[in-house]
């Protein structure tokens, strides 16, 4: 069955690594059917898809909704009526059931009006004996015009907004210079650590990564160096209730058994020595990583956001390089995200 992830266009990769690592987690067995600006189709297999994919959607951060696909055409408009016209709602509509149609246009693909393509498709729907209801329906119907006009049934909703009341500012202790929500969210979600596991990160910061593992259900712990950030830190998991133990310490000296976490998700410093107590950049990275390999269980995953390639690092420590991808901030800015998988 073909479904399609509206993806929120803020990162060319991240939103899709996120889907994939959740579906994955899931159990549901995937193929990319297309991929398109801001929209990719997959081609989904498994038992109780919808159902798994309602849940994956209470992780995701970088999505707007999930759909169930009726069709996809040209963006013209006798095609998109066409296609609706011909297509079995019967997987998406039940008898007695309530529709509305919403259309979104995502930059400038196509030439159709949103406005004229809600009431026609709504019109080919109606006429198949279904009656809409644009105040309260029990499907709603999306039609996105991207590369090409994708039509489907809601499955899923992304709760956006949630995201944008976790903003750095807004909680309770802020420090500069951290990850915004939704990417932390979705470098959670890679490391597939689920309810009731437990998450590390040996540079946590104000907690904004364990903040969000806290969400999804994880036990996160984190190492913090400086006491007052590890004080507002606390500040940060207590205000969402997050199941945490946070340590003063040292990244290159973690106070934990071996193979005793389920995942890793961290954002070391750099450019920043004056705060972090060791001897030198190269000795911070080449000692934190061979810590995060012996507190990682075996088969888990580690993600680690830089500013350097890491790769060496890593692999020095004894991890396999699972995948690496880079998103521009700004002109003199450029993470690195590097997945790392423990043998």
């Amino acid at each position: 069955m073909l479904y399609a992830f509206e993806l929120s266009g803020e990162h060319a990769v991240l939103p899709c690594k996120e889907v994939f690592a959740c579906l994955s987690m899931e159990g549901l067995e995937y193929r990319e059917h297309a991929s398109y600006d801001n929209c990719l189709v997959l081609d989904i297999e498994g038992e109780d898809i919808d159902e798994k994919l309602t849940f994956i959607a209470g992780r995701l951060a970088m999505s707007h909704h999930i759909l169930k696909v009726v069709g996809i055409c040209e963006v013209e408009a006798d095609p998109i009526i066409d296609m609706c016209d011909r297509s079995d709602l019967s997987a998406h509509l039940s008898e007695g059931q309530t529709y509305v149609v919403r259309a979104k246009r995502v930059h400038h693909h196509g030439d159709v009006k949103r406005e004229f393509i809600e009431g026609r498709l709504g019109g080919s729907i109606y006429r198949k004996g279904f009656r809409a209801n644009l105040k309260d329906p029990d499907v709603t119907f999306r039609f996105i015009m991207t590369d090409m006009a994708v039509l489907g049934s809601v499955v899923a909703s992304i709760d956006r907004g949630a995201y944008e009341h976790r903003a750095p500012h807004k909680k309770p202790f802020f420090y500069p210079g951290v990850l915004m929500p939704r990417v932390a969210r979705a470098l959670v979600n890679i490391s597939q650590v689920r309810d009731g596991e437990t998450l590390f990160d040996p540079f946590s910061g104000t907690a904004g990564i364990l903040v969000e593992g806290g969400l999804i259900g994880a036990h996160v712990i984190g190492i913090e160096v400086r006491h007052m950030i590890s004080h507002g830190a606390k500040m940060n998991l207590d205000e969402y209730d997050a199941d945490h133990s946070l340590l003063v310490g040292d990244a290159c000296r973690v106070p934990l058994k071996d193979s005793s976490v389920d995942a890793i998700v961290t954002d070391p410093p750099y450019g920043r020595s004056a705060a972090i107590r060791a001897e030198s950049l190269h000795h911070l990275y080449t000692d934190s990583f061979v810590e995060m390999y012996r507190v990682l269980k075996q088969g888990k995953l580690a993600v680690v956001v830089s500013e350097i390639k890491v790769e060496e690092f890593a692999e020095n420590a004894g991890f396999t390089i699972a995948d690496v991808f880079t998103q521009k901030v700004h002109k003199s800015l450029t993470r690195t995200f590097t997945v790392l998988y423990k043998d």
